[in-house]
């Protein structure tokens, strides 16, 4: 009955139109009043307690990175880097998005800032050289959802502090599927684009296909000095945000010179802005959280799902469906700070590594984005892209297809995710 409780307030608060974080509270405190143990000071001192935390202060600068990036040239120089290296080839404009959307995802992790970026850029000259607008944009929207997937990766922040998970181990187990990711898109615009005409780009010369290698060298450093050092243990997740944002801003304002005062305050205060909205939704989120505990939430969730408890393979399977369901009418950030305390009780008594389950859960939750009818990214490259919101789902749709394709394929095929032997007992 509890679990009714949650469920029902949380989405009676979302159908008035209530803002996602407040929505959490009010069904936190419904949960409270329905138990009897209502307190305001539990409630600020949960919200106060799950907005103060280390880990945390990563968003902020991760956030603060890809502003950074995008404004200080960064984003440019990969997509003239990939320009040079595959865009003469048949729908080549294609493969630098996909090749672009790979680089940007190991420098930012945020798919709306990476969607905005590769759809500024690419999406006129793809409509310039006869490509299809729909199909186009739904490509680097697509594309654009593989970088919470990479790392460093937002979402693998948020799932790493509300699920107690090694967030460099969920860093590095990101990186086959986000490159596999990519590769079914590669796959995928072969297959809907090889009949279309388009008006190929001449063959770069290896001269400048050097040159252009030389001035994206800067930006491809970012993602090494990231992983790099998280993988020899030198600096922590929050520490490598910090590195980002300065490494970016040091690159953007010396080495390419494109960031001056007024843009540098611009990147602050959409970094700004950007982290308020997700820090009050992980306290919220950590207000319910601790209510779902109290109240044995994820034990009423169990049993549902008990159908599924003898095969771990099939209990994970029916959450990734829970979460794709969900990513239908909720944003990317709500769906892991609602689910991950139902789900993680449940994971751990089952015996499924908890790295494994982030890894699949996050690149479902990741999915949800370019899913009708309220798919954020959808929304931007629509925008971006002057198309409508179906045309953007049309085009989106064999790119979708081939994305939960290969999330099915790690449901079946564990050993993709690079995780310890045995990811359940």
């Amino acid at each position: 009955m509890t679990a009714t409780v949650f469920v029902g307030g949380l989405l009676g608060a979302m159908l008035l139109g209530m803002p996602i974080a407040f929505a959490v509270l009010i069904s936190a405190v419904l949960l409270m009043l329905f138990l009897g143990e209502f307190d305001p000071q539990v409630v600020a001192q949960n919200a106060v307690g799950g907005a103060d935390n280390f880990i945390l202060m990563a968003v902020p600068f991760f956030i603060l990175a890809g502003e950074f990036m995008n404004a200080g040239g960064l984003s440019r120089r990969i997509v003239d880097m990939a320009m040079a290296f595959v865009g003469h080839l048949r729908g080549g404009l294609g493969y630098v998005a996909i090749m672009a959307a790979l680089v940007l995802a190991s420098l930012s992790g945020s798919a709306v800032a990476d969607t905005a970026a590769l759809g500024a850029l690419l999406v006129p000259m793809m409509r310039e050289a006869g490509y299809n607008t729909e199909r186009s944009c739904g490509l680097i929207a697509a594309g654009g959802i593989i970088a919470p997937v990479i790392p460093p990766s937002i979402g693998f922040l948020l799932f790493g502090v509300v699920a107690n998970v090694s967030i460099t181990q969920l860093f590095m187990a990101g990186i086959a599927p986000g490159a596999m990711m990519a590769i079914s898109l590669v796959v995928a615009w072969w297959w809907v684009s090889r009949r279309d005409a388009f008006t190929p780009a001449p063959r770069t010369p290896w001269p400048d296909r050097m040159r252009a290698l030389g001035r994206g060298v800067w930006a491809m450093m970012m993602p090494v000095i990231i992983i790099g050092g998280l993988k020899m243990g030198i600096f922590t997740p929050t520490e490598a945000a910090v590195v980002a944002a300065f490494y970016a801003l040091f690159v953007g304002l010396v080495v390419y010179r494109e960031l001056n005062l007024q843009s540098i305050y611009h990147c602050l205060l959409i970094a700004a802005r950007t982290s308020a909205v997700v820090l009050i939704l992980v306290a919220m989120a950590m207000v319910a959280s601790y209510m779902i505990t109290i109240a044995d939430v994820p034990d009423q969730i169990g049993a549902w799902l008990e159908p599924f408890a003898g095969s771990p393979g099939m209990l994970v399977a029916a959450m990734v469906l829970v979460a794709f369901l969900l990513g239908m009418v909720l944003d990317f950030i709500p769906i892991i700070l609602i689910l991950t305390p139902v789900f993680m009780p449940i994971i751990h008594q089952a015996g499924v590594d908890p790295v494994y389950f982030g890894v699949v859960f996050i690149m479902t939750a990741a999915i949800g984005m370019i899913t009708p009818p309220v798919g954020v990214v959808l929304n931007v490259i629509a925008s971006i892209g002057k198309v409508s919101v179906e045309r953007a789902i049309r085009g989106v749709l064999p790119f979708l297809v081939a994305e939960t394709m290969i999330v099915v394929l790690l449901l079946l095929f564990p050993a993709f995710v690079t995780v310890p032997a045995g990811w359940w007992r």
